[in-house]
């Protein structure tokens, strides 16, 4: 659907975005997520061409951004800011209908579109259609904000930091709204935010961004579970009070814990397996074997190495010091 090929962009010798290679599916909720000065609103925004790649190739549905019409092309992509930006001296129904207006919908279509696209978010078709945006919260602007940018039914959809201004009350809210739209609507969305738990509530995939690059995309099971390097790590440590991160076999044998004989095992595990699974595995079997990327490398766990690597993760937590 969106496809990223080396895609960079450059202010002078500085480059915002990095070598930027991905693709996002067609009908996936995809978040970009990194610290302030990431590059991922600079991401997003060369999408839409708000802003022009410097070099790289950046496809939609097979086809460079240079070939199409910017204009169809915009048309095509809903965009939702953070600062709402509705246009205050309009209706609700007359901001929903920015771009149907321009596409010269009938008046009929478009009346019905702007019943639809209220009644999806809760807001009475009679009551909120030809009110002010001023005499609206902030929540009920920002739901305008969204299916004012679903009002043409684009493919895609791009949010930029949408509820980062509201409570957090309104902002689950509105979390819970926009993940059911999607579902409903299939559409294609790439989200910007700098939460870490709304990542992990929003996103099919996340791609977490640190000055320009990519440090790791997945889903946030996978980004929990492996963190890629010490940046992801901190980024979820800081992000989230809860996390704790997942010890793997990876661990055990980072610090040395592994048999010195090198004895064949039918029982394996992955590096990527946690102590928990290792554990189980153990109970069975007095050794086993870890799997690996070269077939000439034989590593060996026994119960043995794990009860001291145990032991020192009790000592360590505890404040004390390992026997």
């Amino acid at each position: 659907m969106i496809r990223f090929e080396h895609v960079y962009k450059r202010y002078g010798e500085t480059a915002v975005v990095d070598d930027f290679s991905l693709e996002i599916k067609k009908g996936e909720f995809f978040v970009l997520i990194g610290p302030s000065g990431s590059g991922k609103t600079t991401t997003l925004k060369m999408i839409n061409q708000l802003i022009d790649h410097s070099e790289g190739r950046l496809l939609i549905d097979g086809k460079e951004l240079s070939d199409y019409n910017i204009q169809e092309l915009r048309w095509n992509i809903g965009y939702v800011l953070q600062q709402i930006a509705l246009f205050p001296n309009m209706t609700v129904e007359e901001n929903i209908l920015t771009v149907p207006d321009m596409l010269e919908w009938s008046k009929e279509k478009k009346q019905s579109r702007v019943t639809e696209l209220l009644e999806r978010v809760d807001l009475d078709p009679d009551t909120y259609r030809h009110r002010q945006v001023s005499e609206l919260s902030g929540g009920q602007q920002q739901r305008i904000g969204v299916i004012r940018a679903l009002a043409a039914d684009p493919d895609i959809i791009l949010m930029d930091e949408p509820f980062s201004a509201l409570d957090p009350i309104t902002r689950n809210s509105l979390q819970q709204d926009v993940v059911a739209l999607q579902r409903e609507l299939k559409k294609t969305i790439v989200f910007v935010t700098h939460d870490m738990q709304e990542a992990i509530n929003l996103g099919d995939r996340i791609c977490v961004m640190n000055q320009g690059r990519i440090e790791q995309v997945g889903t946030a099971e996978e980004i929990l579970s492996h963190p890629a390097n010490d940046f992801v790590k901190e980024f979820l440590r800081t992000g989230l009070p809860y996390y704790e991160e997942k010890k793997t076999v990876q661990h055990l044998l980072d610090k040395g814990y592994r048999s010195a004989e090198l004895i064949d095992s039918q029982e394996t595990i992955t590096r990527t397996s946690s102590i928990g699974e290792l554990t189980v595995a153990l109970s069975k079997h007095p050794h086993v074997q870890v799997l690996s990327d070269h077939s000439d490398e034989l590593v060996v766990i026994t119960r043995e190495d794990l009860i001291h690597y145990l032991a020192e993760e009790l000592s360590t937590s505890k404040g004390v010091q390992a026997p």
